[in-house]
């Protein structure tokens, strides 16, 4: 018997919760349906009178209840002391006294877990034949109470006799017993006791009320979405939080109005979900539960060099174009580092992104997207929100009537991203709201006696229109975008996107979109697309590390940030400015780096990493420049930045060199521009002329977001041109010297 105990699941469970190691004893319904011998469709009747078949099964759970196998002293109440005394007392008395009831005794709370083929109801399909039955019902948690005790048993002691009086509570509202019910000792002698309340020996449950809400694709068109109140006890408290999306399955009841709203109701009565198993949607990126195969799945993509590229271009795939917001959205899903330092000052992590475009380049889309893609994204739009809406709001608690706080869009956001469309048709007053949390993630509140400060940590991604509806060309940019600088500061990246025509471009996307719109999916691309499932889990691994900035890679920073100042004083006098270059700045590019690391699964801030993160910088703007701005500026075609980053690695290479002791006499040639071009010897011979491993060159393009046909192509366009060769089987890049 006890081998076929050790075999046993719930034997197992009842054993722990014997050993006080366990409280939650979840009966799976699709275990009751696999053995259903003894008592034919068991689980319907179980669906439909739920409420019976627990304290049925909490009966035959008291009776099988096994000792515990271990010293459980130290988890001893104050029932368990009294218990005791009660034992010692039963002993040295002949009459029996009233028994504890089993409410007290009991160590666990009973759940059923509904069938995995039960479909998750919307709150307005809940009606009147449900009563009584164990449904699953989806919805957004929108309040969440605090957790309080709920008294589930009363105990009274005689002031005459001194017995034990106990009273089961069953409803919200009880009436208290006053005078003494045992028959051997008072009523006997033809005595009153007087009973009063022993606290210490009451039984009271955690209970905590839940306010459920439909999702806004199950609402009707003109209707508002309804709301369900849930009621959740015991161990279930404390596992929801505003702004979580949940399958909750629970037994259906109804409860009477008390006190002034009875009177008011009439014969209405209310209802409530007792709650029994929550099914978390979207859950945190610390809750997420990896399996072996997506965490193989997330080694093999982590591999590979095009990773940057291929997780960016399967955000949003049916969205034509647009391959640099998307990677910058791609960084902002896996942010940077938050530090807290010594005196307990915090430096953001979350990167803030706005994009700024005419209308009809597929911003709002961009954001409804990213808002589902993300653990915890909440989609708002300007005109719809007020600045309470987006902050708190105070109102009273219908439960203990005390004024409470209920959280707004940035609030349910915590963790999470926070999309607000039509961000240029705000109040001025509203928007306000939001400065403290792009830079500080807190909202501080001072309302109805209220003084408190809440957390908001979360990444806001904008989306505005310019201020005449389209970008007018013949103003400067600063007038066409027409938010204020502070706003403009705590953005990380500005995309300024310009819908301009174009032959080529426009018939591509043509062909896009009709593709998209016949076979109701994108069109092949490249590679195959990854997965937002698999894109959440890769996010979460990749948020565990937290890079740091090594000394070089910050002096390179330090460079690049007094460069940026100066252009951005240049384009101040020149009225072309559309960002406003601060100290912010420069945290902004920490932070896309930072980010950037954390996507390969580093713990280093590399040079590649801040140079891409000042291209998404430059390449925000690129819309901006004109044909004639163009001709001026160096090409900007994708061989041409290819070219210039493998002349980056070599001029790099080169000053490795420079740094090495040389080797006998030499003397140094000089370039036309100053820079190095070759070491002479004494006796006249030239050293070898600089040379790229392929394999260097490959891994450093491909990480700046190139594919490998652009890779190849500038060496065949370039190599025709007499600047490089290959050598060594095509495994090196030589450069020729030229007189």
């Amino acid at each position: 018997m006890p081998a076929r105990t050790k075999s046993l699941k719930y034997m197992k469970q009842l054993q722990r919760v014997a050993n006080r190691e366990q409280e939650r004893l979840v009966i799976d319904l699709e275990d009751i349906s696999q053995h259903e011998r003894t008592v034919s469709e068991l689980v319907s009747r179980i669906r439909k009178n739920a409420r019976r078949y627990i304290s049925l099964f909490s009966e035959v759970i008291d009776a099988l209840m096994p000792e515990p196998t271990k010293d459980i002293s130290e988890h001893d109440e104050v029932i368990d002391v009294i218990l005791q005394q009660r034992r010692q007392q039963n002993e040295r008395l002949e009459a029996g006294q009233q028994p504890f009831p089993n409410h007290l005794l009991r160590r666990y709370n009973l759940y059923f877990q509904p069938l995995r083929s039960d479909i998750a109801m919307a709150v307005r399909d809940v009606k009147g034949a449900h009563l009584g039955s164990l449904i699953t019902v989806r919805g957004i948690v929108t309040r969440v109470s605090e957790v309080k005790p709920l008294l589930r048993v009363n105990a009274y002691t005689c002031d005459s006799c001194g017995s034990e009086t106990f009273q089961d509570i069953s409803r919200k509202e009880f009436q208290p017993i006053f005078d003494c019910q045992n028959e051997e000792s008072c009523k006997k002698n033809g005595i009153r006791g007087t009973l009063h309340m022993q606290t210490r020996a009451c039984r009271f449950s955690p209970f905590q009320e839940i306010k459920l809400q439909e999702m806004a694709d199950q609402v009707p068109v003109g209707h508002i979405p309804r709301s369900m109140t849930v009621h959740v006890h015991g161990s279930l408290t404390r596992q929801m939080n505003p702004g979580d999306i949940v399958h909750l399955g629970g037994v259906f009841l109804p409860i009477p109005y008390t006190g002034f709203q009875a009177i008011r109701a009439g014969l209405l009565t209310d209802t409530f979900l007792e709650a029994h198993y929550i099914h978390q949607l979207k859950k945190q990126y610390s809750a997420m539960e990896i399996t072996p195969e997506i965490s193989e799945q997330i080694d093999d993509l982590a591999r590979d060099p095009q990773l940057y590229t291929k997780l960016a271009q399967s955000i949003a795939p049916e969205i034509y174009g647009h391959v640099d917001v998307k990677k910058a959205l791609l960084l902002l899903l896996v942010g940077g580092v938050t530090k807290t330092v010594g005196d307990g000052m915090k430096i953001r992590g979350d990167i803030n992104i706005c994009l700024m475009g005419d209308p009809g380049v597929a911003k709002s889309q961009l954001l409804k997207y990213i808002s589902k893609v993300a653990p915890r994204g909440v989609y708002t739009t300007g005109k719809g929100s007020s600045g309470v809406g987006l902050t708190a709001a105070v109102m009273r608690d219908p439960v203990t009537d005390e004024m409470v706080l209920e959280g707004g869009a940035l609030v349910l956001a915590d963790n999470g991203i926070c999309c607000i469309d039509e961000f240029d048709k705000m109040e001025e007053t509203d928007r306000t709201a939001i400065h403290e949390v792009m830079e500080q993630q807190t909202i501080s509140i001072s309302k109805a006696g209220i003084s408190t400060t809440l957390n908001a940590r979360t990444s806001i991604l904008a989306a505005a229109n310019p201020l005449y509806g389209r970008y007018n060309p013949k103003m400067t940019p600063v007038e066409n975008i027409n938010l204020p600088a502070a706003l403009l500061s705590r953005f990380d990246l500005l995309f300024l996107i310009l819908d301009k025509p174009s032959r080529e471009d426009d018939e591509m996307l043509a062909n896009h979109v009709t593709y998209v719109h016949m076979h109701n999916t994108h069109p092949e691309l490249e590679f195959d697309v990854v997965d937002p499932t698999l894109i959440r889990h890769y996010i979460a691994r990749a948020r565990q590390f937290r890079p740091v900035v090594p000394a070089e890679v910050s002096n390179f920073i330090i460079e690049k940030y007094v460069t940026l100042r100066k252009e951005s004083k240049d384009e101040d006098a020149q009225k072309k400015s559309h960002t406003y270059t601060s100290p912010r700045t420069l945290l902004g590019v920490l932070r896309v780096a930072q980010a950037l690391a954390r996507l390969r699964f580093s713990d280093d801030v590399t040079r590649e990493d801040v140079e891409e993160a000042l291209r998404l910088m430059e390449v925000s703007k690129k819309s901006l420049h004109d044909d004639e701005e163009d001709a001026q500026h160096h090409d900007r075609s994708d061989v041409s930045k290819i070219f210039r980053l493998i002349k980056d690695m070599a001029k790099q290479a080169q000053g490795g060199k420079k740094g090495r002791r040389p080797r006998g006499n030499r003397r140094l040639g000089k370039g036309p521009g100053g820079e190095r071009e070759m070491d002479v010897d004494e006796d006249g011979e030239e050293e070898d002329a600089e040379e790229l491993s392929m394999v260097d060159i490959r891994s450093r393009i491909l990480s700046s977001g190139f594919t490998e046909a652009q890779l190849m192509e500038t060496i065949i366009e370039y190599e025709n041109l007499d600047i490089w060769m290959r050598v060594a089987n095509n495994s090196k890049l030589r450069f020729i010297e030229t007189d």
